[in-house]
């Protein structure tokens, strides 16, 4: 089914790919997580918009949803604090119902250096802290889902995670651990009727990646076939096809949103 949206942006009846169904997006306040939250709503999911320490954007995305005559609420939680995340998961849940769709979008900052200047300590912390933020709200949701014999799990990964750059050595190693622990979801949930799938982005143009050099932002435009970086709303169409029932099929899948630089 493909959904056309009329001339004010909003989708008919006929088109939502997601009435009825209740997402939660972690890192929902900014960037793909935003964006994402976003276009869930627009096709008819009520959304729950995680945030750590941004009320006010959060409270913004909130608005724009609602504007559009969705339904989304803010849930303040630090995804990698396992009492805040049950918090979160209740509040989205007593306002809209069981979380079937489940979108981890936050995005933890880390160190770019290369191995020979790295601290074990900033390496320790990028792990934990990626592996604790897909852990621990699939942790609180998964048990849902099962009950209900259905949902849908995406996770934010990357292209490092399979051709590394140089600095991104952190980065590269705690994403890899995300990729594995999808695989392993999709395999002992899928039995249970609960599929689970990561998206690579490329470069998108968001503000965690401001701090790359306008040269180097453009290097990757011109060696990407589509010759241009992502948008975070690109990255967002891509998990609403895989969140759909339309991609009922996918399960375990690691995709590549990099307009042609990455092909598998």
């Amino acid at each position: 089914m493909t959904a056309i949206s009329t001339q004010d942006g909003k989708y008919s009846e006929e088109t939502k790919l997601m009435k009825g169904r209740v997402a939660l997006v972690t890192g929902a306040s900014r960037g793909i997580g935003a964006a994402t939250a976003k276009l869930l709503a627009h096709h008819g999911a009520a959304v729950g918009i995680n945030y750590y320490n941004n009320h006010e954007a959060a409270q913004s995305v909130v608005g724009e949803i609602e504007a559009s005559d969705g339904k989304a609420i803010p849930v303040q939680a630090d995804v990698t604090d396992e009492a805040q995340v049950k918090k979160m998961v209740q509040q989205v849940s007593e306002a809209f119902g069981s979380i079937d769709t489940l979108v981890l979008c936050a995005n933890r900052t880390f160190t770019v250096a290369p191995f020979i200047n790295y601290q074990w300590s900033d390496f320790e912390e990028k792990l934990l802290g990626e592996l604790k933020g897909v852990f621990y709200p699939c942790k609180a949701i998964v048990p849902s889902m099962i009950e209900h014999k259905r949902g849908c799990i995406v996770a934010i990964s990357t292209g490092l995670s399979r051709y590394p750059s140089e600095g991104f050595i952190a980065h590269s190693t705690a994403k890899s651990g995300l990729d594995a622990f999808i695989k392993t979801l999709a395999l002992e949930l899928g039995p249970l009727g609960i599929r689970a799938n990561a998206i690579a982005p490329g470069l998108t143009l968001t503000e965690a990646t401001v701090f790359l050099p306008e040269e180097y932002r453009e290097k990757t435009a011109q060696a990407t076939p589509l010759r241009r970086n992502a948008m975070p709303e690109d990255i967002a169409g891509a998990i609403l096809m895989l969140a759909s029932n339309e991609a009922r099929f996918i399960n375990g899948v690691y995709l590549p949103v990099s307009g042609g630089i990455q092909m598998l």
